[in-house]
């Protein structure tokens, strides 16, 4: 079921790749004999480090450069150091674009050469998301793109055991309205839909931002998100009231959730997707980002025990495909002949193949080859990633932090526990005003 829902996607994917054949072929780098930079990223071990590593490697096997990778688990209050003292690195990896945007407007980064906006339209799936995610305003104001994705994550997915719908009967859905039902049929037949957990210690609520953000891009058009997180709209819009209501939904109906919605409330995310593994299934469903199988049961084979479907978007609505995801901006820090070629180097596709090849690296560029992929969980993430016409950053990342990290997590904690959706937006549009 799993390879017949993505076949779409693979095929979108496969269009995508041969529009832009020119994606596909090396690009050209300087002779870099001998210059030395720094470039500087959040990955700091593991796989992470070793596979970018490669990827610096391989760049600087092309140019003769003596490019070097430094990573930091600090790195948004060391970059702000480094480029206040005037010592910054040559290209720097912002795992939240907030930061960037900021550093841009005090003239800290250096924006990328002209046409850089029409090569991520013509490369990247929804290019123009991406454009506009790099794109920030300058000391004077003005607009300017500084910088692009690489290395991406996936959030607007649902996981479920495939044995599971095979004995129930039960198809992947393909759209909302068809999850919709089949969240009915499922209570119907005595059984359970749902299982969700928004606990997380002190952040506590925020799988819930990530429900609602979803929601919000099934729901509404792009810009009205744009919106929303920018606080251009306030929090209790209606508009915003009710993607937290169908959030309710699922949350709410009688039925739906595994205990409850009390139970909701207090389940910790990481031991919430349990339920899709007893027997019998207390749950047939889960909504969580593509990292949510490093807590399944030991000796959990993807694709066979546990599997994954996109999180749909509603037919009558016309949204296209929207996904929410986060990731990484590579931006120049510090401008300099490497830094510049280096940034070209992620236009290259083997620039992501190399990353592709290990684990823990998703690209919606549609030049690379997608058997690059080191196995098909990550290989169906990326088409799907790649089947969007729309990507939009986590809101709540982008939202000031006693919003986003704050306000945000515990007026959803308070929906769940009883409030009003309009209760629960009005709570935090009052936090926000009082910033």
């Amino acid at each position: 079921m799993h390879k017949t829902l993505l076949a779409g996607a693979s095929a979108l994917a496969l269009s995508l790749a041969l529009a832009a054949p020119a994606a596909a072929q090396a690009v050209d780098l300087p002779d870099l004999n001998g210059e030395e930079f720094t470039i500087f990223g959040p990955w700091v071990g593991g796989v992470e480090i070793e596979s970018f590593t490669a990827v610096v490697d391989a760049f600087n096997e092309r140019t003769g450069a003596n490019a070097e990778y430094v990573g930091s688990d600090s790195l948004e209050q060391q970059i702000v150091i480094d480029a206040q003292a005037g010592s910054a690195p040559e290209v720097t990896f912002f795992p939240q674009p907030g930061l960037a945007a900021t550093m841009a407007s005090q003239g800290f980064l250096t924006p990328l050469p002209e046409g850089s906006e029409d090569w991520i339209r013509q490369n990247y799936a929804a290019g123009e998301s991406w454009v506009d995610l790099g794109t920030y305003a300058n000391e004077n104001g003005e607009e300017e793109l500084y910088g692009f994705f690489y290395n991406v994550n996936l959030k607007s997915l649902v996981w479920y055991v495939p044995d599971n719908f095979a004995d129930a009967g039960y198809e992947v859905p393909e759209t909302m309205e068809d999850l919709l039902a089949l969240s009915e049929q499922i209570v119907a037949d005595g059984g359970t839909p749902w299982c969700i957990g928004i606990g997380s210690d002190a952040a506590t609520g925020w799988p819930a931002t990530d429900w609602v953000e979803d929601l919000m891009l099934r729901t509404q058009e792009p810009s009205v998100y744009d919106q929303w997180v920018a606080h251009e709209i306030p929090f209790d819009d209606p508009r915003v009231v009710e993607a937290i209501d169908t959030f309710g939904t699922f949350v709410k109906t009688d039925g739906w959730a595994a205990g409850g919605a009390q139970a909701v409330g207090t389940t910790d995310f990481r031991d919430s997707p349990a339920g899709l593994f007893q027997v019998p299934p207390q749950c047939y469903m889960h909504r969580q980002a593509s990292f949510i199988s490093a807590f399944f049961p030991e000796g959990t084979e993807l694709g066979v025990d546990a599997d994954f479907f996109y999180f749909p978007g509603y037919a009558e609505k016309d949204l296209g495909s929207p996904v929410l995801g986060a990731g990484t901006l590579a931006a120049i820090t510090n401008d300099t002949p490497g830094a510049r070629a280096f940034m070209d180097f992620l236009k290259d596709p083997e620039a992501h193949e190399i990353w592709m090849a290990t684990a823990g690296f998703l690209t919606p560029h549609t030049g690379v080859d997608l058997a690059a992929y080191a196995d098909d969980t990550l290989r169906a993430q990326g088409e799907i990633l790649l089947a969007a016409d729309t990507f939009r950053f986590d809101g709540s990342d982008l939202m000031p932090g006693a919003i986003g990290a704050g306000a945000f997590w515990t007026g959803m904690v308070d929906f769940v526990g009883g409030a009003s959706a309009e209760e629960a937006a009005s709570e935090i549009e009052s936090a926000w005003n009082n910033l």
